[in-house]
């Protein structure tokens, strides 16, 4: 009985280190950059010889190894991976491996093994590849990540979660509210239309402007960059010498590296944008159009549930029918935040039908109460 939560905790570790290995390997199969994918490659090879020192453990206890199933949440960002791009799923990846680095640490039978230090070196590598620069790493490790992008600056797939959130929760209140006044199923299916149509603009036009204003903010940090470069490119060379020793090079090797960035302005601004400012002078942030338009559509597919049912139906069943697939679709969206979260699908997703329920809820007693005092 006393091997029993040794036992637990090595079967813990070991399902844990399978579906790493297995997300690893979906996004080795997906990246479209042959230095990238052999990284990924590398970490799945790792992080199977890392299950194997559990299993082999397992073993030794007399315990029966289980059948190995992957988790629907790792199956979910391997697909995602698979559909869009890794670096859609890049930044959750990189939350999870942050979070796991020290979970070693304070297990006595990962002593005196590589296993702490390794988890470690996956973290900071993945936050490596995840971060807005490049420039400044070694040459290996730069050759090895040379070329990623991210998408849309930023979590794509928790602003997907999200945007689809707000739409469904703002236009499932404003629709139950307009109900509570009791008025006529067209007049509902019309606010409800309107209400899609306004935040989805809303969404569109604020998500505009801040990307926008970003970028205009970030070309106005580069040129006056580039001014610094041309004019007092002595100070510049330190500064990025100072960049380099920060991150641990000696400070021969800095100032060399330095030097070598400096000799051509192109390369010595793009680098200085990169390491100086955070920025990457490619994307600048990302486009302002591609970030309007995804926040138009993901708000309107969560707003569109609600309103649906008045589109075919009328009276009290398109209500009701309208609170059943909002409350689906609220669950959904709560399973979907597990995808960042890690929590339990049953616990973010009642968690979210709740939310979303009392929302409406308090919009249709109001409207009530003003239906009433119409009336």
């Amino acid at each position: 009985m006393s091997k029993q939560p040794d036992i637990v905790r090595h079967l813990e570790n070991w399902q844990d280190e399978i579906e790493s290995a297995y997300l690893y390997r979906a996004l080795a199969k997906a990246e479209p950059k042959p230095a990238l994918a052999e990284v990924y490659r590398r970490l799945a090879l790792t992080e199977q010889s890392h299950a194997q020192i559990w299993e082999d453990k397992l073993r030794q206890a007399g315990y029966p190894i289980p059948k190995r199933r992957i988790g629907w949440r790792t199956r979910s960002l391997a697909l995602f991976a698979q559909w869009f791009s890794p670096q859609f799923v890049l930044p959750t990846i990189n939350a999870m491996e942050q979070v796991d680095s020290h979970s070693y640490d304070a297990q006595p039978d990962a002593h005196n093994t590589q296993l702490p230090t390794e988890e470690r070196s996956h973290a900071r590598l993945l936050q490596a590849i995840a971060s807005p620069s490049n420039a400044g790493m070694d040459g290996n490790t730069l050759a090895q990540i040379e070329g990623r992008h991210r998408t849309l600056g930023g979590n794509s797939l928790r602003a997907a979660v999200l945007g689809a959130s707000d739409g469904l929760l703002s236009n499932l209140s404003l629709v139950m509210g307009v109900a509570g006044a009791n008025l006529a199923s067209k007049s509902i299916l019309v606010t409800g239309i309107a209400g899609l149509l306004a935040g989805a603009c809303s969404m569109a036009l604020g998500e505009w402007l801040s990307v926008q204003s970003s970028r205009e903010l970030y070309e106005r940090q580069i040129a006056i960059e580039r001014r610094e470069v041309e004019e007092v490119p002595d100070e510049e060379a330190e500064e990025l010498a100072l960049i380099y020793q920060a991150k641990g090079l000696p400070e021969a090797q800095a100032k060399s590296l330095a030097a070598k960035m400096m000799a051509n302005q192109a390369t010595a601004l793009d680098t200085l944008s990169r390491e100086e400012l955070g920025i990457d002078p490619d994307e600048l942030g990302g486009s302002a159009w591609a970030a309007a338009i995804t926040s138009f559509f993901l708000f309107a597919i969560g707003a569109i549930i609600p309103v649906a049912p008045f589109m075919v139906l009328t009276g009290s069943l398109a209500v009701y029918v309208s609170l059943l697939s909002s409350g689906i679709g609220l669950f959904v969206i709560g399973a979907g935040i597990t995808l960042l979260t890690g929590r339990s699908i049953l616990y973010s997703g009642m968690r979210q039908v709740v939310f979303g329920f009392a929302a409406a809820a308090i919009t249709f007693g109001v409207g009530r109460l003003i239906g009433v005092a119409i009336q």
